[in-house]
Formats: structure tokens, C-alpha cells, sequence
């Protein structure tokens, strides 16, 4: 099998952040979205993968990746430039594909147990389609399924105002190189774009195998800031180990906080689960729960939690820092205010004085 992760998208949710950036680029854990993304598509066996390119500074995301030999897979690029839905992305990777059996990824999801069973199973089985679902509370906002009496997919409705389940259809998608007969065939949607649930419709339509499984675990579409602190709070809870490699001078490290190499914690209090960068300075400071410093980053006689902190950034005599994401090499300092809780998100060079 190959795999296409969808990496367009302008990210306006996540302005101003991605005014200098891709969303998928934005860390969690300091590590970006769809590098989890790419992580579980090589630890699910697929090696071969082409990255969908949009508008938002497609040259970032060929530096940041490279051609998949860090990682130890073939990335091939694919520039969509204008978003026209999915389904034409899709469709962009005909030659890429061949004959070959594919998975689509959306490069901003993170499942927390991965795909690796998914891929396992359309791979062993005769299917033309296959998607995965996931019981929500609101799935207005999604792309629905609907059942007959005995369970089997009929149809699915594009964020309907009375959805016919609960289970909405998130960003993984499989297919047999049959699907580029039927996008052929589709006609733009309201919003202008060719949308993959009327692909799947489509494909139910025509009488072609589709399936579907419902994901255990959570999942998260990382569109907005409180997304992206989640899922970082959730990746931090889960997955960090407590590992000290840098220098720690009269300091307490409490839990599971990991501290990258060259790294000086001097005078101050982390508290786990954390994860420090390369090359960061924590002076005179509390570090608390569910905060990603990145590399290089200064954090002086200040005290933050759940907060992400891109590299380059500096925090100097700032009261409390929460809920926020700080974007690379911005700077924030303390002036003449007394407020003591402070949120915000901004962009990267930004510089304020508070």
C-alpha cells in the first residue's frame, strides 16, 4: 500500500500562527501534527508516501521533510496550490498510486492509537473503500454516516443541521485506484469544492465495497489553538518519558519531564508531564503541567502551564502564562502591568510588552 497525506489548507483557525507557516508544521510535543501523521504511516508497514502540497509555504514542509530519508521512507510532492476539497487532491495522485491499493491521511488528525489495524485489514481484504468513524457529541460539524437496519453504510451527509447518527467521518481514508473512475465523474459542491464524502457516495451508489470501522480511542482534528493545546496536553500524558539530558542546577524536576540535550534548567521547578527542547534556558522559573518548550527558547522569572512554546521564543518576568501558543522567536516581557493570568496567541517575531 501508499500513503497521500493531505498537508493544504490555509489554517485561518490557527491565524496568526500560520500567516508564517503551515498548520500541520505547528508543534505538539515539539513535534509538527503531520509528522505523527507520516510516524504512523511508516509504523503501519507504508513506505512510499507522496505529501500534498497547498499555498501555505509548501517550501517549509519540503525542508522540514526532505525526501522521507530521515525518517527512513520515499516522499514524493504533489502541489495542489488552489484548495478545491479533498477529493481533488485526491485525484492528483493517480500516477503516484498506480495500481497500488492507498491510504489518505489528513496531515492535521492525530488518532491515539493509530492506523496500523486499518491498513492491516483493507489490505487482507477485497474492499473498494473503506472509512473510519467516531462517535462525537455534535456531529454537525462533520461529514455523517448513515446506517440501514442492519448496520451497513447507505449514505453520508455533509454537516447536516439533523445528522442521521453520531458518528462522524474523520480524516483517514482508503481506496483502490477504482476511486479516480468516480472523481472523475464529480461535479463541484456549494462551497466550490470536490468534496471526498460525495466521492464515497458516489463509490456507494455505483454499488462498489465500502466499509467502515469505528475507532477506539480519542481523536482530534487539531483546526483551532485549544485543539492543538489538547492534543499536546493528551501526546504529553501519554507518551512522554522522564529523560534529563541537559544541565539542571538547584532545581526540582517533579515527574515525567523530558529535558533535550544542551539544555540549562538553573533556579527553577518543572513539573511533568513537560518536554524541554534543545538548547533552551529555564531561569528562575515554574514550568508547570502540559508545557512544550521549543529549542532555544529563553524562559526567565516567569511561571507558565499548558502553554506551547515555539523555538526562538522569549518569556521574561511574566506572572502566569496559560492556555497559550507562542509562536518562534517572539518575545514577551513584563511592563508596568499587574495582571497576574494572562492568554493570548501570537504570531511568530511578534514582540509584546505586557
Amino acid at each position: 500500500m501508499k500513503g497521500v497525506i493531505l498537508h493544504g489548507g490555509a489554517g485561518t483557525r490557527l491565524r496568526p500562527l500560520t500567516f508564517s507557516g503551515p498548520k500541520q508544521l505547528i508543534p505538539v510535543a515539539n513535534k509538527p501534527v503531520s509528522q505523527y501523521v507520516l510516524e504512523d504511516l511508516i509504523s503501519s508497514g507504508i513506505k512510499d508516501i507522496a505529501i500534498i502540497l497547498g499555498e501555505t509555504f509548501p517550501d517549509l514542509v519540503r525542508e522540514y521533510y526532505g525526501d522521507g530519508s530521515r525518517f527512513k521512507c520515499k516522499i514524493t510532492y504533489i502541489y495542489q496550490g488552489k484548495p478545491l476539497g479533498i477529493a481533488h487532491a485526491v485525484g492528483l495522485t493517480k500516477e503516484f498510486v498506480g495500481d497500488d491499493k492507498f491510504v489518505v491521511y489528513l496531515g492535521d488528525n492525530l488518532l491515539q492509537y493509530g492506523i496500523k489495524d486499518y491498513v492491516k485489514y483493507f489490505d487482507e481484504n477485497d474492499l473498494d473503500a473503506m472509512i473510519l468513524l467516531k462517535e462525537v457529541d455534535d456531529p454537525r460539524m462533520f461529514g455523517v454516516a448513515e446506517f440501514d437496519e442492519e448496520g451497513n453504510l447507505i449514505r453520508l451527509v455533509e454537516k447536516p443541521q439533523e445528522p442521521p447518527s453520531k458518528y462522524a467521518v474523520i480524516g483517514v481514508y482508503f481506496f483502490k485506484p477504482i476511486v479516480f473512475e468516480v472523481i472523475k465523474d464529480l461535479k463541484p459542491s456549494w462551497r466550490g469544492e470536490y468534496e471526498i464524502t460525495d466521492t464515497i457516495q458516489l463509490l456507494l451508489d455505483r454499488g462498489y465495497k465500502v466499509e467502515y470501522k469505528i475507532i477506539k480511542g480519542w481523536w482530534l482534528d487539531t483546526g483551532k489553538a485549544s485543539d492543538i493545546l489538547y492534543a499536546n496536553s493528551l501526546i504529553l500524558d501519554e507518551r512522554i518519558k522522564r529523560v534529563i539530558k541537559g544541565r539542571v542546577e538547584n532545581s526540582k524536576i517533579i515527574g515525567r519531564v523530558f529535558i533535550d540535550e544542551g539544555s540549562e534548567v538553573i533556579n527553577s521547578t518543572i513539573l511533568g508531564p513537560s518536554i524541554i527542547g534543545k538548547n533552551a534556558k529555564i531561569i528562575n522559573s515554574y514550568i508547570g503541567a502540559y508545557a512544550s518548550i521549543g529549542d532555544h527558547s529563553v524562559i526567565k522569572n516567569s511561571v507558565l502551564e499548558y502553554t506551547i512554546v515555539l523555538d526562538h521564543a522569549i518569556i521574561d518576568s511574566v506572572d502566569r502564562l496559560e492556555e497559550s501558543l507562542i509562536g518562534r522567536y517572539a518575545k514577551i516581557y513584563r511592563g508596568e502591568s499587574n495582571r497576574k493570568v494572562i492568554r493570548m496567541r501570537i504570531g511568530d517575531y511578534s514582540e509584546i510588552e505586557i
